[in-house]
């Protein structure tokens, strides 16, 4: 095969795996909308508090160390222990549970059947609300997150590919994790979704707030649930991309690179997400490829999923698998 065939090939395979990670935070924002009708807008900021969470439980950082120490005078700052991984990401689910109780309690149990834009806007305080307790909590500064997931070349792909084609494939161990959790985590809430009692619920909780509530649905256990789980899946996506490039503030950011995806998969559709990150994933390193860095300065990986999303849009407003809206005339 010619090298640039093969390089191309790599590249969309790379893109198949950074989509991936762009899916997993388009995940949160697609449960809570299904559940709720509101576009989330905490999401980012909700990985990074996860992530952030984790890594300080980790380390057996003390919470709001800073604030205290300059409240009392003392220097404390770890407790002197180290949590196994395993134990710390546990903690962390029930501290998103926590997080979603909290949520519900104080904030959406007062907006019900408010309009869309005041929920939306609900959200945007809660993401600087949570930004501001993050800092508060664990410092600002940059983390290193370990918990024993594999990272760097995947020796194996490339001596293959070598053997095979004569150029060995640069696939990253982390990415191929990732891949293979989205998976697993994707088929989990296709089948809560569809054949639990409470994915029955959250449908109807959905579709039309005050009928569920009227056949004895809780409003109030349907939004903590989802939002717990969005929370769980908030603190995978914080895993992953805290492993790939360090738990930092610029880690909210990346729930940006996740409204393409929701645009070309349909913001009500689990599988949508999947698709839709792929196709994203894929589109913007091929572009680069072939027509960014040769004819453009390169960088376009930047604007192209923000610009490819605005032409489906024009064609096809709910997306590949999102509910197509039927009005009578």
């Amino acid at each position: 095969m010619p090298d640039q065939l093969l390089f191309a090939i790599e590249v969309s395979l790379n893109g198949l795996m950074a989509g991936v990670m762009y899916s997993l935070v388009a995940l949160g924002f697609v449960l809570i909308f299904k559940a709720s009708g509101i576009f989330n807008y905490a999401q980012g900021v909700m990985a990074l508090f996860a992530a952030m969470t984790l890594v300080g439980i980790q380390n057996g950082q003390v919470p709001f160390a800073h604030l205290i120490n300059a409240t009392f005078g003392t220097n404390i700052h770890h407790f002197g222990w180290h949590v196994p991984a395993l134990a710390a990401i546990l903690l962390t689910v029930v501290v998103m549970a926590g997080f979603a109780w909290a949520v519900n309690r104080f904030v959406f149990r007062h907006l019900v059947n408010q309009e869309p834009i005041i929920l939306f806007m609900a959200t945007i305080g809660l993401a600087y609300f949570l930004e501001g307790v993050a800092d508060l909590m664990w410092g600002a500064e940059i983390k290193k997150l370990d918990v024993g997931l594999p990272q760097g070349i995947n020796d194996w792909i490339d001596t293959t590919t070598f053997e095979i084609f004569g150029y060995g494939f640069f696939i990253d161990n982390l990415d191929l994790v990732a891949t293979v959790i989205a998976a697993l985590l994707v088929g989990g809430l296709v089948i809560f979704s569809q054949y639990t009692k409470q994915g029955r619920a959250l449908r109807a909780v959905a579709d039309d707030h005050q009928a569920a509530l009227s056949v004895g649905i809780s409003l109030n256990f349907i939004w903590v649930l989802v939002w717990s789980i969005a929370g769980f899946v908030a603190l995978v996506a914080g895993i992953m991309w805290g492993a790939k490039s360090g738990v930092q503030f610029s880690l909210s950011l990346i729930a940006l690179k996740a409204l393409p995806v929701l645009m070309l998969g349909g913001f009500t559709s689990i599988p949508g997400a999947i698709v839709g990150g792929l196709i994203i994933g894929v589109g913007e390193k091929l572009f680069e490829f072939a027509i960014g860095a040769p004819f453009l300065g390169g960088a376009t990986e930047n604007w192209f999923a923000y610009v490819l999303a605005l032409i489906f849009l024009v064609f096809r407003p709910q997306g590949l698998f999102g509910e197509k809206i039927i009005e009578r005339v």
